[in-house]
Formats: structure tokens, C-alpha cells, sequence
């Protein structure tokens, strides 16, 4: 994909868990001009959990770097197929602050702690958001990988739940933004949920099931600035 030119950053520790539920159980949740993209018939929810290192304009020597973590799910829209965000809960609240005026997402401050096993493969990750006036959220996981690391084949389920190179966003109007990177080197993962109240902060009922994993090799990332949809 090609490089953007506003923002640069490096994604790492990412693991991506996914639900499939029914397209109606998201359709409801989407504003005007988005619709459900599925996959075989199924609509996803996607909890994402990753650390944004050196966050900064590009050209810039020094930026920030924080955890994130989210809940999204796949829509078509008027520029054609992307991510929609529920949730971006970080750990910085000048980082949120900037994302939520300049990228028009719904991003709430968190206390956050990422840890790494013995093994160096095992991560921990621990949330519990902040922010006031939103509903309160805590999620707690340890995942790590199982197997080595592939390249998504195109068309595949790992393509539609990864490989998304646009957001969108519902502000007093609708608004896209785009990201370029690399294709994503996956790996089958495990992981331990001990505690995730996303889904009822957002309105969810939580889905039944074991979650899809996969966890990814660190990958550098450049963003352009938002626009109309």
C-alpha cells in the first residue's frame, strides 16, 4: 500500500479476536450510508488490542506511544468497504484528545498495562477505561501465538477481517479516513479472556462462542487526515 504523508507509526503486540454474528445484530448499530459487509453470510465484531509506538507527523523526530484498544466491525460505505469503531479506549489523554478532534472517532482515556511473559512471545494486556460520562469498560487477556507466521491469501476470511485499509466515522457528518501499511504476517494465536465487558458498553449482547485469534508481527503504519465521505 502506498505511504501516506500526515502521520507514521509502528502497530505491535496486536491480537485480533473476532465473533461472527448474525448482519442484523450490526445493521442496527450503523448510521446513515454504512452498511453490514460479511463474509459467507456472517457480520463480525473484532476486539483489537495493540500498542501505537511513535506516533508522530511524519518528518517528525519524537512522538507518542500508548496501547489501544477497540471494538469494530466491517461496513460498505460511499468510498467503498471498511472499518467502523464502536470504542478506541487508549492510554494517553493527549492522544486522545487529538484523535477525538482530529479524527471525528469515538476514543475515551484508559488505564492500561502491557506486559510481556518470560517467553517473550506471551503478552498481558489490562484496561479499565477512564473516561466520564461513557460507560465503563474493562478487559483483561493474556494471548500470544501458536504457530508460524503467514501471508493472508486474498478473499479469505483473514482478508476481510484484517486486510482494511480504511475507516469510518460518524461525526456531525460522515467521514473517512485512510491508513497504508503492509499486508499484515498473521499467526494462529490462543488466548485467555478473563474479563471483557466491551460488547456491554457498546449496546451488545455478548456473542456466543470462542473467538477467532490470530496475533501479528509488528508492522509500520502512515495515515492520511479525514475527510467527507
Amino acid at each position: 500500500m502506498p505511504r501516506l504523508r500526515w502521520l507514521e507509526m509502528t502497530w505491535r503486540d496486536t491480537l485480533f479476536c473476532h465473533w461472527p454474528v448474525e448482519p442484523a445484530v450490526v445493521a442496527e448499530t450503523l448510521p446513515d450510508r454504512l452498511s453490514v459487509a460479511t463474509h459467507d453470510g456472517d457480520a463480525y465484531l473484532g476486539v483489537v488490542a495493540f500498542v501505537m509506538d511513535d506516533i508522530r507527523p511524519r518528518g517528525a523526530p519524537v512522538g507518542l506511544s500508548f496501547p489501544e484498544l477497540n471494538l469494530r466491525t466491517y461496513v460498505e460505505g460511499p468510498s467503498g468497504p471498511g472499518v467502523y469503531f464502536y470504542n478506541l479506549d487508549a492510554d494517553d489523554r493527549l492522544g486522545v484528545s487529538i484523535a477525538r478532534r482530529l479524527f471525528a472517532l469515538p476514543y475515551y482515556r484508559a488505564e492500561m498495562y502491557v506486559s510481556r511473559a518470560g517467553d517473550g512471545d506471551t503478552v498481558r494486556f489490562q484496561s479499565r477505561r477512564t473516561h466520564r460520562g461513557v460507560p465503563s469498560a474493562r478487559f483483561d487477556a493474556t494471548y500470544g501465538p501458536t504457530g508460524d507466521g503467514f501471508a493472508v491469501e486474498p478473499d479469505s476470511l483473514e482478508a476481510f477481517l484484517v486486510e482494511n485499509y480504511r475507516f469510518y466515522a460518524d461525526g456531525n457528518r460522515l467521514y473517512r479516513g485512510e491508513i497504508g501499511h503492509e499486508p499484515w504476517t498473521l499467526r494462529e494465536g490462543t488466548v485467555e479472556i478473563r474479563e471483557n465487558s466491551l460488547f456491554e458498553a457498546n449496546g451488545f449482547e455478548r456473542p456466543t462462542g470462542e473467538p477467532i485469534v490470530h496475533c501479528a508481527d509488528p508492522i509500520d503504519v502512515s495515515a492520511d487526515r479525514i475527510r467527507r465521505a
